[in-house]
């Protein structure tokens, strides 16, 4: 038995029309999306302070609309997403409601809970676990600021689970990317949560198709030789040994060839000998990749142990606000001119009685974009300056933001660029990382058709 997985999108915002291209083009058996990220939740966590119903995926309900004609035709593939992050209940009432008008409301989700833990930090801290940041140190309690999320990295387990219980669709919160495709893997091959070597090879496979199309040539050195207007997304096909073979659909753009799998292989990965996830410590130094064919590239001889003892915890917490705002300087002199504007314009603020915690001035055409790498060219006739500050006052980030307008008539000649308008002041959520023992979180997963999550209240 050969077991197909394919993924779809690789963050919050990713292609819209990938999931639907992907099942038209290939037979799969589980299609995938994965939507998370630690900023992704901070911008969930925004969404549910302005509308509690808020803090999931919303592109997925677009998604889950454009599926609905494959979903009838083809009764062989399920679809697993993360797509529930802060919210997966009201993820499944939305989904349900699609799916009950479509006349697909006898299809069964199930939804992963349990790895939100902002209602139980004080109990957890109570207990002992101090969710000491893993870079400092310093445990929470030294943290004075609000806490806004905080999401354990969930397993397999809980989508096997689900699975299990018959769910053609499984919605999670944060679990780890790896785990959407290490779940059908034991779901459908049987593994035993002891066999790590299969539960790495899963988790490698995981790991190269988590982004999307950046396994298919998207983002690559080599783009030039690569069609992306219609690139392809990637199929994960796994044997029940955990031998991996990485494709895309027939006739897509983009590449699968060694060094596009490679390159993904690598991407944020730690320690390659310890890629710790919540399923298995996997060895990425074993690892051997090898072209088949044209698209059809074999990953073997990953190495597992066993998982270690903690989630890790994604927490964000409210860390005052910021904005940022730009004008595009010309003439021979337009480095000088957007130095000058820009210290002019924190000049004003100082009168005004306004220091920042933060500041940051770029001349982008100039080599700021990536500091020290380039020098600017001689003959640079333009430069977008961008200048952006943050404070805990939002009082002062407002003051700022009433300051680049002036520059227009009181500022140096050629800028313009102003039309926009004013810079939007936005609250900063910042990440502290942790961990927490795997015994104080509980895992649990409901399951119910499609009607009845319509049915219900969010």
């Amino acid at each position: 038995m050969t077991l197909r997985i394919a993924n779809a999108a690789g963050f919050l915002g990713d292609s819209i029309d990938a999931p639907l291209r992907m099942v038209e083009a290939a037979r799969v058996d589980y299609l995938t999306l994965e939507y998370l990220a630690e900023l992704t939740l901070s911008i969930m966590a925004a969404q549910r302070t302005h509308d509690p119903l808020a803090g999931y995926a919303r592109d997925f309900i677009d998604v889950l609309e454009s599926l609905l004609p494959p979903l009838k035709a083809q009764p062989q593939w399920k679809l697993v997403t993360n797509a529930g992050g802060l919210h997966p209940r009201g993820c499944a009432v939305a989904a349900g409601r699609i799916l009950s008008k479509a006349g697909l409301g006898d299809v069964p989700i199930g939804v992963v809970r349990g790895d939100d833990l902002l209602d139980q930090i004080d109990a957890l801290q109570q207990s002992g676990c101090e969710l000491a940041h893993l870079d400092t140190g310093k445990p929470l309690s030294s943290l004075a600021a609000h806490v806004t999320s905080a999401n354990a990295y969930l397993g397999a387990a809980p989508i096997v689970e689900a699975l299990a219980k018959g769910a053609r669709i499984v919605l999670t919160g944060r679990v780890a990317d790896a785990s959407l495709t290490v779940g059908p893997a034991v779901h459908e091959f049987g593994w035993a949560w002891d066999e790590w070597q299969r539960l790495a090879a899963a988790s490698v496979a995981g790991h190269v198709i988590e982004c999307g199309a950046q396994a298919t040539g998207g983002y690559s050195t080599d783009w030039r030789t690569h069609r992306l207007r219609d690139i392809g997304y990637p199929i994960a096909e796994l044997e029940a040994d955990g031998a991996t073979i990485i494709t895309k659909p027939r006739g897509t753009g983009g590449a699968v060839n060694r060094r596009t799998v490679v390159e993904q292989l690598v991407y944020e990965i730690g320690d390659p000998a310890h890629y710790l996830t919540p399923d298995v410590d996997v060895d990425f130094t074993t690892v051997e990749v090898a072209e088949l064919a044209d698209d059809r590239v074999a990953i073997r001889g990953a190495a597992g142990r066993p998982a270690p003892p903690d989630y890790k915890v994604s927490l964000s917490y409210a860390d005052g606000f910021s904005a940022s705002g730009q004008l595009l300087v010309y003439g021979r002199d337009c480095t000088v001119k957007a130095q000058a504007a820009a210290e002019i314009v924190f000049q004003r603020l100082m009168s005004a009685g306004y220091e920042f915690a933060q500041r940051n001035i770029e001349l982008l055409g100039a080599g700021d974009g990536i500091p020290g790498l380039t020098a600017a060219p001689a003959d640079l006739r333009e430069v977008m300056l961008r200048i952006t500050v943050r404070d805990p006052r939002r009082e002062a980030v407002e003051r700022f933001a009433k300051e680049l307008a002036p520059l227009i008539t009181s500022g140096p000649a050629g800028l313009a660029g102003y039309a926009q308008g004013r810079p939007t002041i936005r609250p900063v959520y910042s990440y502290w990382p942790t961990l927490v023992p795997k015994h104080l979180v509980e895992p649990y997963v409901e399951l119910y058709t499609a009607t009845q999550w319509a049915s219900q209240t969010a």
